[in-house]
């Protein structure tokens, strides 16, 4: 991976603005901190930003601000960055013409989280996320602000701040992650976005006694309720978001532990798990453990591979990670307290919760049936760091079927449920907790979970705790979600007039 990455302020408003270019030219390297181009970080304008900037005002707004980061940072900027307003309509287009459908390892994987359902492609959910919430983003030098109106410039102080702190931590430290996963990119990427989310705190506090400063938009807290009301799928959009959440004061917590060289330290170690987000007290000693899975499938299926293909390559795995269940569990009904509830200073949503606190690492790996790829199934591990925490995972998960309308198979033994054909999700699911592991085995019928992975003698497949019947005070999720509510049946077609739909889940993400 290169720095190339991109780095995106994603929240639940937007942001009007409109465009300019840049050049990114070297700065010099002897000139004294907090002073960049010919702005010093003490500099007062004359113009009146509120009746909108000319693209010479931007540039000295851009420089001076530029100066202020050095200053709260301690840090000097290589070079320039550009700098362009572009309207929602323009990057939800882009977006979408560089989006390919998903693969079945990201469909049947976001399926089995239960947070993309069959009827749609997962880079399509991503596109409804990103299109609606995204405000600005960060790559190669290049900042763009995402705007509704770009009939004038107008710039949101917070979010400038925001993506140039990226260009910051760029130049000094690069931005590539060195994690492959889904937790562990999460877990990265909340060192990077909670300093781009800190630094703008602090710069804020300097404004009006210390600096004039360009008027700033404060996005609303949102809480539950305001979320599930979003034209989004409103789980995806928790696991994407953990990162602006939980990684602030993770690095509130570095820095008053250790001030920036703390911090820069931490660029050099970066946290491993949206554990060590949740729980900062577990970074940097308390690492993911590998949780590893046996291939025991029949001839009928086989694994998913980078080659994309059972005798080629690697099998693929992939970690959900701590955060990401939280999504799971809060999108299917599970968890009903609201977002806020036990939040800090520091953090907009609480991720933290009994059912998932307990996260030591997972693997997941997707199967499809050699004679039909299009149907797929999936083996997932989770290691947990106590039989408690095994057990009371488990019973959320079977409370997550039950709210999912899922009914007990009888003839196939204990600890197997289906999901009824034409609903959400629908399928077999097998979950068995034994000591500190949990595993869920997820296939289109009962049959093709043994053909999967046969079950082990000696595994609880039994429910832990009170019935599987969910509690008269748990209701179904009431998300308004940007994926349809039925499941698309259990065999794939594509089609020219849009994504394939797949016998389990869609697709890559």
């Amino acid at each position: 991976m290169n720095r190339g990455r991109l780095f995106a302020v994603v929240a639940l408003v937007v942001l009007s603005g409109c465009a300019l270019p840049g050049s990114p030219d070297g700065f010099d390297a002897d000139r004294e901190l907090g002073h960049v181009g010919e702005y010093a970080h003490d500099d007062v304008f004359e113009f009146d930003a509120s009746d909108g900037l000319t693209e010479a005002q931007l540039e000295a707004v851009k420089h001076r601000s530029m100066a202020r980061i050095e200053v709260v940072r301690g840090l000097k900027y290589d070079r320039d960055v550009d700098l362009e307003v572009m309207s929602r309509a323009e990057y939800r287009d882009q977006r979408s013409d560089g989006t390919g459908n998903a693969s079945a390892f990201t469909n049947e994987l976001w399926r089995g989280a239960f947070l993309v359902d069959g009827e749609t492609d997962v880079n399509r959910a991503f596109d409804d996320l990103y299109g609606d919430s995204i405000q600005g983003y960060y790559v190669n030098d290049r900042i763009v602000i995402i705007a509704d109106d770009t009939d004038e410039i107008r710039i949101n102080r917070r979010i400038l701040i925001h993506e140039l702190t990226h260009a910051l931590q760029d130049q000094r430290f690069g931005i590539a992650r060195e994690s492959e996963t889904i937790d562990g990119i999460r877990a990265e990427n909340g060192l990077l976005e909670g300093e781009a989310i800190v630094v703008p705190d602090r710069y804020d506090r300097r404004c009006g006694n210390e600096w004039q400063c360009l008027p700033a938009v404060q996005p609303p807290t949102t809480g539950g309720e305001t979320l599930a009301d979003r034209p989004f799928n409103a789980g995806l959009f928790l696991s994407i978001y953990v990162p602006y959440t939980e990684g602030p004061p993770f690095v509130t917590d570095l820095s008053e532990r250790g001030g920036w060289d703390a911090v820069d330290a931490a660029h050099d170690a970066p946290p491993r798990s949206t554990a060590q987000l949740i729980h900062s007290e577990r970074y940097p000693d308390t690492e993911p453990v590998d949780v590893s899975i046996a291939d025991r499938s029949s001839d009928e299926w086989q694994p998913i591979t980078d080659g994309g293909d059972g005798d080629d390559g690697e099998i693929r795995t992939e970690t959900i990670g701590e955060a990401t269940l939280f999504a799971t569990l809060w999108a299917n009904g599970v968890i009903e307290r609201p977002l806020t509830e036990g939040t800090t200073e520091r953090s907009q949503y609480n991720y933290s919760h009994p059912a998932t606190a307990g996260w030591a690492g997972d693997s997941i790996r997707v199967y499809q049936r050699t004679d039909e790829p299009d149907r797929t199934g999936h083996v997932w591990r989770l290691a947990w760091e106590s039989r408690a925490d095994a057990a009371a995972f488990g019973d959320a998960y079977r409370q997550l079927l039950a709210n999912r309308g899922a009914e007990r198979a009888d003839t196939a033994g204990n600890g197997v449920y289906r999901i009824p054909e034409g609903e959400a999700f629908e399928g077999a699911y097998r979950i068995s907790v034994t000591g500190e592991t949990v595993e869920i085995v997820g296939a289109p019928t009962v049959d093709d979970l043994e053909a999967i992975r046969p079950a082990e003698s000696g595994s609880n497949q039994g429910r832990s705790g009170a019935a599987f019947e969910p509690a008269v005070s748990l209701e179904p999720p009431s998300i308004s979600e940007s994926t349809p509510v039925d499941a698309s049946p259990r065999s794939a077609s594509a089609s020219p007039d849009g994504p394939p739909k797949t016998s389990r889940a869609p697709a890559d993400g």
